[in-house]
């Protein structure tokens, strides 16, 4: 069979992933991202179970490991920043990965290693992005946003959890693909001091809010901040303005104790704040015809399954997979993406909101709850104990295996 002619939509982490299989395959591949340049940068991400395995058959797993940010665990502090209570990394190699993974990687690290792995191969369009398209039995005729068109035997939606490709092939009047938990995040860098550690540092505060502080990079601390909220008007938040956004945050968190006043201040002149609201994206629908989502676009787990860089990536596997078993039939070979896959991102979304939102205490009794909870658990060693014996697939889903797209080396 001629190769065939791919567009993916969305050059983050899935996408370029795909491109990597594709490419080995042989396909002329195409990436569009609409940001201008590169988007390499964001919050630190991990990768976790079947994850590991999928970067392992890439070729790219000492890459990765090389290009760690090294989290040492999990401690929970007070509001004197006393520590409470620490779990640590799994570095053992057996069994699963604990609330730190052994593979945390900032994403600009992660992007830059996936461009660097295909940009030879692949075609890269930044400051570009689809408008819409029309398909029928032969190709997708693509519009773009410069005004120019192109024909592809395949349309990839790789282009986030808001992906305009989803709404497009999504039956109308079809059920909300948003599964909504009344939590919204906000992340920022601010610089490093030196009390500041390689652990990731959790604290509950009064107010049903959360604080997470990362010090990954020598010169760069990260701060995320959490609250829940069950207000409608919220879910519009993303769509403000950077500066409305900071003042909401910073209304929302004073006098959260802790490091609140270092965070708030350096917060003002942070100029890669961004936030988000959490969600599942759940749909029947990962493909029509020849076009069809991958990661965030087609089934976003949330962040708090710990698991949204590893979907994507086996989501690329697996696709380019069963697209390598049947080039000269691209129905049968989306349908047997969604049978393969579709197990493992069940088992990955079984996630109940309602357990994530008690750890989000509205009192201060509930904050010593919680903390009391947190203590018992890691002085009995719980975390590391399940870490150690459960198993390193996620879900108990097995990996299938395409011997052509895995690297020789």
């Amino acid at each position: 069979m001629a190769p065939l002619k791919i567009l993916i939509c969305g050059g983050g982490c899935a996408g370029p992933a795909l491109a990597l299989f594709l490419a080995r395959s042989g396909h002329q591949v195409v990436v569009v991202e609409r940001f201008p340049v590169l988007r390499a940068q964001g919050a630190q991400i991990d990768l976790r179970g079947q994850g590991i395995e999928t970067v392992r058959r890439m070729g790219l797993l000492k890459t990765i490991r090389d290009a760690c940010v090294g989290e040492g665990g999990a401690c929970c502090v007070n509001a004197q920043g006393e520590v409470i209570a620490t779990s640590m990394a799994n570095t053992s190699g057996q069994g699963a990965q604990t609330l730190t993974s052994e593979y945390e990687i900032m994403r600009g690290d992660m992007v830059r290693t996936l461009y660097d792995a295909t940009k030879d191969n692949v075609q890269y369009i930044f400051g570009k992005s689809v408008e819409h398209f029309e398909q029928d039995g032969n190709g997708v005729t693509v519009h773009f946003s410069d005004n120019t068109s192109d024909t592809f035997d395949l349309l990839v939606g790789a282009d986030g959890q808001n992906s305009r490709i989803r709404k497009a092939i999504l039956p109308p009047n079809g059920p909300d693909p948003y599964r909504r938990m009344g939590i919204y995040i906000a992340y920022f860098f601010i610089p490093r001091r030196e009390t500041d550690n390689n652990m990731v540092n959790v604290y509950f505060c009064p107010g049903s809010r959360l604080i997470f502080r990362r010090s990954p990079e020598s010169s760069e601390t990260g701060v995320y901040l959490m609250f829940r909220d069950d207000s409608p008007e919220l879910h519009s938040i993303s769509k403000a303005s950077v500066e409305q956004q900071k003042a909401f945050f910073a209304q929302r968190f004073r006098g959260a104790g802790w490091e609140m006043d270092r965070f708030l201040e350096e917060m003002k002149t942070a100029d890669d704040f961004f936030c988000h609201e959490c969600v599942q994206i759940r749909t029947d629908t990962w493909h029509k015809d020849r076009v069809v989502l991958l990661g965030d676009a087609g089934y976003c787990p949330s962040p708090f399954s710990g698991m949204g860089t590893t979907v994507g990536v086996v989501g690329a596997y697996v696709l380019a997979g069963e697209i390598s078993r049947n080039p000269d039939n691209l129905p049968l070979a989306l349908e047997n993406y969604d049978k393969t896959l579709r197990p493992f991102i069940t088992e990955v979304q079984k996630i109940n909101p309602t357990y994530i939102r008690l750890f989000m205490p509205e009192s201060r009794w509930g904050v010593a709850i919680i903390q009391w909870i947190v203590w018992l658990l890691c002085l009995l060693h719980v975390p590391s104990i399940l870490a150690r014996f459960a198993p390193e697939e996620e879900g108990g889903w097995k990996m299938p295996d395409y011997p052509s797209l895995n690297s020789v080396a």
